[in-house]
């Protein structure tokens, strides 16, 4: 058994052939790259045994010659796919499920191979060049073609990066420096998976943040790496819809994901200081105040001036301006989205992971006594800021503890899985309940700001008396927020 280390990378087909011309692709290597056609047969049960247990089976000709591999286990974090791979030469366009478990691999049960039958193909020229980065020998492919299923069809258009040897940091190193040279998007999904998904198309639906399985034996260091990874598939898995504008809780999640992320990183400088980490947090905070400049719009669109009296013809003016800005708002974004802002901070992101910050040991650390220092110091942020709630301050000041306590609640949700299931969802109840009143404060005073900036002095009553709407149910949200305080207050600390 062979473990595949690869960084796969989407690359639209318009900058195919500028990649293979351009100067810094030919002087990774001094041979001409080698070309080949591949056809691959995939292969399951009816009933997807194989696909099921996160496996791909599949024929592969290269010229005359055929092979079979299979492929399954493994991890995908940021783009890297690693997976145990099996994989042997058969003599014809046969399956010999006997030689494979002969390499290792995992017992099949009896009578499998009479009940495989073919699912989906893929076609396509792959150019391979063979090169030295860093330290490392790097088999660079680039992939064209498609994946085929009957008649429907997905386009394969694909940069490959397999370590051959040397370390993992490199591949995100070269892709790094390729993305310098062309857009290049982190790909998460095989072609195989890309198949199934012809056969079987996934539903859309927003994802929300996972809660990472956890073992109280394992490092402290272990657990934050496992963290991260958590909160990149989370960001990634949502990027798409809110490019698609298909939901605007798609944009929501991927700022959950974001302020996790700057929770997790915040966390991990406590086990050692390092620069690029402050380089990250800070590229990571950048991009979550851009997000969060979009949100405030979809919000002030779609639910609050919906919720005030807008039916004169200045009101309707009113809300075409603010769509026009919205949109224009969404369009920035989009551009930080797909024009390689984001991959460049995700596979920055990876390479880190993938650095000399973690192979240096830091001092052992015990999760269950390192996850109530952090609890602790953030609960004492919210305790500091709670004075507001009843003092005589601006009601725009509560902002500082809606961010305590959402960074109380994401770090509990985080460590989760350690805790007895019962008594932290009764505490992480109360914390949100009141997280969600000081969000609704919050839209609302944010509401009045928007409505400064677009006011026009033919505007001022219509601003004003929009303004006097909002503000109108501060009095009823304060008593609300008084009473979740209350009832948060008295919820007994789970970690103690």
């Amino acid at each position: 058994m062979a473990i595949e280390t690869e960084l796969k990378l989407h690359i639209s087909p318009a900058h195919l052939l500028r990649l293979k011309r351009h100067p810094f692709l030919r002087s990774l290597t001094g041979e001409k790259p080698i070309t080949r056609k591949l056809h691959s047969i995939y292969f399951d049960t009816p009933e997807l045994y194989f696909h099921h247990h996160e496996m791909a089976l599949r024929l592969r000709r290269v010229g005359k010659q055929w092979g079979q591999t299979l492929k399954g286990g493994g991890s995908v974090h940021a783009g890297l796919h690693q997976r145990n791979e099996w994989e042997s030469l058969v003599p014809n366009q046969q399956l010999d499920l006997a030689e494979l478990e002969l390499q290792g691999a995992t017992y099949f049960p009896p009578d499998l191979i009479n009940h495989l039958q073919p699912l989906f193909v893929t076609e396509f020229k792959r150019t391979i060049y063979l090169v030295k980065y860093e330290g490392a020998l790097i088999e660079l492919s680039i992939d064209s073609g498609e994946v085929r299923a009957g008649k429907l069809v997905h386009e394969i258009s694909e940069v490959e990066l397999e370590l051959k040897s040397g370390e993992s940091l490199s591949l995100f190193r070269l892709a790094l420096a390729l993305l310098d040279v062309v857009p290049l998007e982190i790909e998460a999904t095989s072609k195989a998976e890309y198949g199934f998904r012809l056969l079987h198309p996934p539903k859309a639906i927003v994802i929300k943040a996972r809660i990472p399985e956890l073992s109280a034996e394992i490092d402290v260091k272990c657990a934050l790496q496992d963290m991260v990874w958590s909160c990149l598939l989370h960001l990634q898995e949502n990027v798409a819809g809110t490019v698609g504008k298909s939901d605007d809780e798609y944009l929501h999640q991927v700022r959950v994901a974001l302020r996790r992320l700057r929770i997790v990183l915040k966390m991990i400088s406590r086990l050692r200081a390092d620069p690029e980490l402050a380089s990250l947090q800070s590229e990571v905070a950048e991009l979550a105040s851009i997000l969060g400049t979009s949100r405030e719009w979809d919000v002030f669109v779609t639910q609050t001036l919906p919720a005030c009296d807008l039916s004169d013809a200045e009101a309707k003016a009113l809300i075409k301006q603010s769509e026009l800005i919205r949109r224009q708002q969404h369009q920035q974004l989009d551009a930080i989205l797909k024009k390689g802002k984001l991959q460049r901070l995700l596979l920055q992101v990876g390479a880190w992971m993938n650095g000399r910050y973690w192979s240096e040991d830091p001092p052992h650390q015990k999760l269950l006594k390192f996850a109530p220092k952090i609890f602790q110091q953030y609960k004492r942020k919210v305790l500091q800021f709670s004075e507001k709630i009843n003092s005589h301050s601006e009601i725009s000041e509560l902002h500082v503890l809606r961010i305590a306590c959402k960074n109380l609640r994401y770090s509990i949700e985080l460590f989760a899985s350690l805790y007895a299931t019962k008594k932290i969802r009764r505490y992480l109840n109360a914390l949100i309940k009141l997280q969600e009143v000081l969000g609704e404060i919050n839209d609302h005073v944010v509401a009045l700001q928007l409505l400064a900036k677009i006011g026009k002095p033919t505007r001022q009553k219509l601003i004003a008396r929009l303004s006097d709407e909002i503000e109108h149910g501060h009095d009823r949200r304060l008593k609300k927020l008084r009473k979740k305080w209350t009832q948060f207050a008295n919820q007994q600390d789970f970690w103690t």
